[in-house]
């Protein structure tokens, strides 16, 4: 794999997003991500996994530098890759664990709220969903997953305003279980998850399948519609513009 790489050791899948220095995510890093997270699921051998970041960046968010210049086919199956992405690792029964080693707003956001838990390293760093401001649609199933850790009324009012979190503010309001110094986040994370593996293996995987049923339906149900909705706006010329000033911006401070 070229954007993720992956070692399994102690019976951990250790799962390393490796994509330049903000571990954006195009098509081909999705694919890949998504493969790891199949291939944990389907590993008798491996009974838990751990989402590692790099030094600074757990993940960026979507590459909007890519994504603007993909075609209407390349966005839509973009998008349709992400939500698979994100199903699979909602519905992944075995105990995850992201360690969020700096910021992570956007699709970083949601990739590690996918995990049982969040492990994040001190500093100036920013955590959130903050889509509503660039000009992207939230999807329903998007907004359950934020609510299931953060409440249903806090995740309306912080996705509406695209708040973003510093990692102590996170710890507050759950959104993470943990803040770290950034050289003892991978052993917290393998603490954390050494917790989980403590317990009868089968009992503790059909109780974390129970209490998501509802968040799992959630992806499961019309997400074609709610793509296009997302699709429709993002080819609208306000988002094409946000999507551009911020392009801008981002090679005007490189």
């Amino acid at each position: 794999m070229d954007f993720v790489n992956i070692t399994v050791e102690d019976r951990v899948a250790h799962v390393y997003l490796d994509r330049g220095r903000s571990n954006a995510f195009h098509q081909p890093m999705l694919e890949e991500l998504g493969k790891a997270v199949e291939d944990a699921q389907q590993d008798p051998a491996v009974e838990g996994l751990i989402l590692h970041g790099k030094e600074g960046f757990f993940s960026a968010g979507l590459d909007l530098i890519a994504l603007y210049d993909y075609n209407e086919e390349e966005v839509r199956r973009f998008w349709h890759t992400f939500m698979d992405l994100i199903r699979a690792l909602v519905a992944f029964d075995k105990p995850t664990v992201a360690a969020i080693s700096g910021h992570s707003p956007a699709a970083g956001c949601v990739l590690a709220c996918c995990c049982d838990y969040r492990v994040m390293a001190d500093g100036d760093f920013i955590i959130g969903l903050n889509e509503v401001p660039v000009g992207l649609i939230v999807p329903e199933s998007i907004f359950q997953l934020y609510g299931f850790w953060l409440g249903r009324a806090r995740a309306y009012r912080y996705l509406l305003e695209g708040r973003l979190l510093k990692p102590h503010e996170a710890y507050e309001v759950g959104l993470v279980d943990e803040v770290v110094d950034c050289q003892r986040i991978r052993s917290a994370a393998e603490r954390q998850l050494g917790k989980y593996r403590q317990y009868e293996r089968n009992t503790w995987r059909q109780s974390k399948r129970n209490m998501r049923e509802a968040l799992i339906a959630a992806f499961d149900a019309a997400q074609d519609t709610a793509i296009e909705a997302l699709l429709k706006q993002w080819w609208s010329p306000a988002t094409r513009s946000i999507v551009k000033t911020i392009i801008d911006n981002l090679k005007g401070g490189k």
